[in-house]
């Protein structure tokens, strides 16, 4: 039926540009040595219940293909949810995965060389799609496990990024904003900066004063995807790293892949980037975080 089409298309997409291609010719197998074979499908398809964000019932589907990949890909321009005289995700230079800029360097426990390629990793591929009584609500791709750096130069951002900021001592959760003296919003933000941990702390984007709690999203060159493992230097993979595509302000009441909790995402794209970062503010909100190198010529730690 055609209100499948857009998701299906995506999954083909999908599958197509994260699997290696192969040519091999087809030949019988036997009992003996089939019985020795052991693995896993190499689909699994799910399906339950789900939400909107008004609470209306939904039927997800979701399908995991039982593949890992490691890659580096760099991507010139980006723009998706290009409507409305506005971008849901606007960035240049977008790469996913880096190269080690000198001998020794140390990522996730592995230890490079300099020109070595340090991979993206992601296990478990999967999309899933969303559907009520209106057909097709949405679909979002994502990782079951996935850790590495992302690097842009990000001008507009839908959705969430799991980053701390620490300031005069006090740990702060991230927050998005419209713009300086904007409001909180998860809709194409262009600046992050703190979030209150108290209702008596003054909310808002002040910039370019001594007094200053946010930055441009520029301001964040490379991040490192991935969670708290307990281990210095070592991030542990998350399940939380998705892109979301929702057909109405009704959205998506998005499931974690454990069931326990849910990510609310509205209309358009939305975007979930889990970090185990402390950034400091007077460094977000000064030189910015470094970009690592992305490309096989060095371009330094802004790029341009």
């Amino acid at each position: 039926m055609t209100k499948y089409a857009y998701g299906y298309a995506a999954l083909t997409l999908f599958c197509v540009g994260i699997m290696p291609v192969a040519h091999a010719e087809l030949a019988p197998i036997s009992d003996d040595a089939m019985g020795e074979v052991t693995g896993q499908a190499f689909m699994q398809i799910e399906n339950f219940t789900g939400q909107n964000l008004n609470g209306r019932e939904q039927k997800v589907t979701r399908m995991s293909l039982g593949i890992d990949v490691e890659t580096r890909v760099n991507v010139d321009d980006v723009k998706v949810g290009e409507i409305n005289a506005g971008t849901d995700f606007a960035a240049s230079h977008l790469a996913l995965g880096h190269i080690a800029r000198v001998n020794g360097e140390v990522y996730n426990g592995v230890t490079y060389n300099e020109g070595d390629a340090v991979p993206f990793e992601a296990r478990r591929p999967y999309i899933e799609l969303a559907e009520d009584a209106a057909g097709l609500a949405g679909f979002r791709m994502g990782f079951h496990e996935a850790r590495g750096s992302v690097s842009s130069n990000t001008t507009s951002f839908s959705g969430n990024i799991g980053m701390k900021i620490e300031s005069f001592g006090q740990v702060y959760d991230a927050q998005l904003f419209q713009g300086p003296g904007g409001a909180p919003t998860d809709y194409r933000a262009t600046h992050i900066g703190l979030k209150p941990n108290n209702p008596n702390q003054a909310a808002g984007c002040n910039v370019g004063a001594t007094l200053a709690n946010c930055a441009p999203l520029t301001q964040l060159r490379s991040l490192d995807i991935g969670e708290d493992s307990g281990q210095e230097g070592v991030a542990a993979f998350t399940d939380g790293f998705f892109i979301g595509f929702q057909r109405d302000q009704d959205g998506v009441a998005w499931k974690t892949l454990d069931g326990t909790s849910s990510i609310a995402a509205g209309k358009g794209v939305y975007i979930n980037l889990p970090t185990n970062m402390t950034v400091q503010l007077d460094q977000l909100t000064g030189a910015g975080l470094d970009r690592r190198r992305t490309h096989q010529v060095d371009m330094g730690t802004k790029l341009f």
